[in-house]
């Protein structure tokens, strides 16, 4: 979930979510603008990393961890499970990294796709496998 600053908690990709016919305060949409600008800066190899999406992680200590060093993959670069498990101190524990990694709530914000297995095989993503190929050979290509 990323953080706008209101009581209108935004899910990527649902954006905004209100029980009720209430407009969203300015600083809402203009959250919402400034996110979907990083996006299209992101898509079109402008933007390395998401610097106005205020993030509010939710989940274990652990998943924290593993979400925030996924933030330090440099764009169109990969490391493997076992590598992130090293770099959050856990160097026995590729696969409770992964299932962090699967649990990464907002994917290309924090950039999970950029994880795949020791093989050098695509591993797993919530997304599927097209989408996760995707974006890496565009990163690689666009910036």
């Amino acid at each position: 979930m990323v953080d706008s600053g209101e009581d209108f908690p935004l899910l990527i990709p649902g954006l905004i979510h209100s029980n009720s016919d209430q407009e969203p305060p300015d600083r809402v949409v203009s959250f919402v603008n400034e996110t979907l600008g990083e996006l299209i800066g992101f898509i079109e190899g402008d933007l390395t990393n998401f610097t106005q999406v205020p993030i509010d992680l939710k989940g274990t200590p652990f998943q924290i961890r593993v979400w925030q060093e996924l933030q330090k993959i440099p764009r169109g670069t990969t490391i493997s499970y076992q590598e992130l498990a090293k770099r959050v101190g856990n160097p026995k524990a590729a696969r409770a990294v992964g299932q962090a990694v699967g649990a990464n709530p907002i994917p290309i914000i924090i950039p999970c796709h950029r994880v795949i297995a020791a093989n050098g095989s695509l591993g797993g993503y919530s997304s599927g496998l097209d989408r996760k190929r995707w974006l890496l050979e565009h990163e690689q290509t666009a910036g």
